[in-house]
């Protein structure tokens, strides 16, 4: 099998779960390049470091995305990382500079994964307007089509609703960019969201989009939505990854107590003001549909639904688990753990290579609907 791996710098304090259950992890920044160096050498291909800016939901420190994933991969040889972007909070004339910059500098292992926003705090503290839920993904369109202009063409203009490039008094002139990106024919570009505007959104402009976690007819659900937009749009579709948190222990018994540690010992404060944020999300779609739109209170502890993936059990299970995401479409797997050190290097080490060896499933085998089983309230898809 093909699929590649992914994993959450944890770069923001807290993890990755929002729970007072012992964790073994740190969002220094000398700890990521340690866990980078180590993700690189156990077979991880990216590395995707996550935006926030005010502190929420326990992560009350956070190192910038841009800045952290590009001293990353300053420090590495082959391990590829993705930044987080928030358009509205940057604007993508300088930020198309900076990132063919960073591409430069890691000889080509450098992306973005722009993110349309949900944090309304982040905006409106910032002193940035809030716009709708379909307006915050109108402008990443026109945010990631000004990038890609001023790293494919000499002189790049563009003239939308959001932004305006190339003029000056005397007319449209172009915007230059030297040097352009090592990246042909420019840095890939990541794409988060999960309602039908994201879905639109990704398959007209998209290279990978990251779905949240679910069980398989609802990854299903937005890969064949997005394939039938890019048909319709006549693009080609973009691949895709999944977000799954992994619970890996000998014993499918001991990775259910893991996960019923983590929601008994939930931070319930911290948790409910997650879920009142993310009302900015999916729910407020016109079709009230997206990430987290039907997240319970024990999905959120996990911010972007990992456990409802399944990656929780034995080796064993876990590959099969991955054996079915690849036959339904998926090209990715984004991981996050609860101790960073000793899981994502296990992972690494076991996962990685038996699912390399593992023999692909035929997708007309995986169409039956998984089993969601309850654990300690949480939705994991069987």
């Amino acid at each position: 099998m093909d699929t590649e791996f992914a994993y959450w710098v944890p770069n923001v304090s807290g993890g990755l779960v929002v729970s007072d259950w012992e964790m073994d992890t740190d969002w220094t920044y000398d700890y990521n390049l340690d866990l980078a160096r180590t993700a690189e050498d156990v077979g991880f291909d990216y590395a995707l470091a996550q935006a926030r800016f005010f502190g929420s939901y326990g992560a009350d420190r956070q190192l910038e995305a841009l800045s952290i994933a590009n001293a990353l991969a300053a420090q590495t040889d082959e391990l590829h990382v993705i930044g987080a972007v928030h358009p509205g909070l940057w604007e993508p004339g300088p930020l198309a500079n900076f990132i063919a910059t960073a591409d430069r500098i890691s000889d080509g292992r450098f992306s973005i994964n722009v993110v349309s926003g949900w944090f309304k705090g982040e905006f409106t503290g910032f002193g940035q307007p809030w716009l709708e839920h379909d307006e915050r993904y109108a402008r990443s369109e026109e945010f990631i089509e000004v990038l890609k202009a001023l790293w494919t063409e000499e002189y790049a203009t563009y003239d939308g609703r959001f932004y305006t490039i190339g003029r000056d008094i005397d007319g449209f002139e172009g915007a230059p960019l030297e040097p352009k990106p090592v990246q042909d024919p420019y840095p890939q570009v990541f794409q988060g969201g999960n309602s039908q505007a994201a879905r639109e959104m990704a398959a007209r402009n998209a290279d990978v989009l990251f779905i949240n976690g679910g069980s398989l007819q609802e990854i299903r659900a937005v890969i064949e939505d997005v394939e039938e937009y890019a048909e319709e749009y006549g693009t080609e579709p973009p691949r895709f990854a999944a977000n799954a948190f992994v619970i890996q222990r000998e014993t499918e018994a001991e990775a259910k107590e893991t996960l019923e540690g983590i929601i008994e010992n939930a931070t319930d404060e911290a948790v409910d003001a997650f879920r009142e944020q993310v009302k900015q999300a999916g729910q407020s779609s016109a079709e009230g549909e997206g990430m987290w739109a039907d997240s319970d209170f024990e999905d959120l502890v996990q911010y972007n639904d990992g456990f409802k993936t399944g990656l929780i059990g034995t080796d064993e299970q876990i590959v099969e688990r991955i054996r079915k995401l690849d036959a339904i479409g998926i090209d990715i797997v984004l991981a996050g753990f609860l101790h960073y050190d000793e899981e994502l290097e296990r992972f690494g080490e076991t996962i990685i290579p038996a699912v390399e060896e593992a023999e692909p499933l035929d997708p007309e085998d995986v169409t039956e609907p998984d089993e969601v089983e309850d654990v300690g309230g949480a939705k994991v898809a069987r």
